[in-house]
């Protein structure tokens, strides 16, 4: 069975059908996808719902659909994956998040993700989990540093899904560590 994740203002939840449609407006938002090699049409935005599907049953967590209640049906995801690349940090367990641009700057992907590290800490007893994006991405590495994590410049890599001279290429990577783990 899925888990099912609340906050005082959000349900991390399972996904659902009619999710898909404001997953793929979302997807192809160009300004949402800045930080990424292009937007996404609806195949592939369907085909990135099919793999987080695909993910959680695999795994038992992934990245779970955002809720607002009285506000928003569906604003996004914010979970857990692992990476499907090689790196020297790998294999992990990565926390990320993507909303839509109308839910950004209300403290949302905060605190979906607050909820998520201690689901992955306190559930599934991991001892560290990370989280990296392209090195000019600083709304996402500003929720990265006010969830705890911390940032070593001897950790930062090129990312090996885009090729060389990509101006995307350099990532940053974030680590935090259980509390129970030294």
């Amino acid at each position: 069975m899925r888990p099912e994740l609340r906050t005082a203002r959000l349900i991390l939840r399972h996904w659902r059908p009619e999710d898909r449609e404001p997953f793929s407006i979302l997807n192809a938002d160009p300004v949402v996808m800045e930080y990424f090699p292009s937007p996404l049409s609806r195949t592939e935005s369907d085909a990135l719902a099919d793999r987080i599907e695909a993910h959680f049953t695999k795994h038992r967590f992934g990245l779970w659909a955002v809720e607002i209640p009285s506000v928003s049906p569906f604003a996004g995801y914010v979970g857990l994956a692992v990476p499907s690349f090689q790196a020297h940090f790998t294999p992990c367990v990565e926390i990320g998040w993507r909303l839509a641009r109308e839910h950004w700057g209300k403290g949302y992907a905060t605190e979906g993700a607050r909820a998520v590290l201690a689901f992955g800490f306190d559930e599934l007893k991991l001892d560290e989990i990370v989280s990296f994006t392209t090195a000019s991405n600083l709304r996402s590495r500003r929720v990265m540093d006010r969830i705890g994590m911390t940032h070593s410049v001897e950790d930062d890599f090129d990312h090996p899904a885009l090729p060389e001279g990509h101006p995307l290429r350099p990532h940053v990577l974030y680590r935090i560590r259980s509390c129970g783990t030294t």
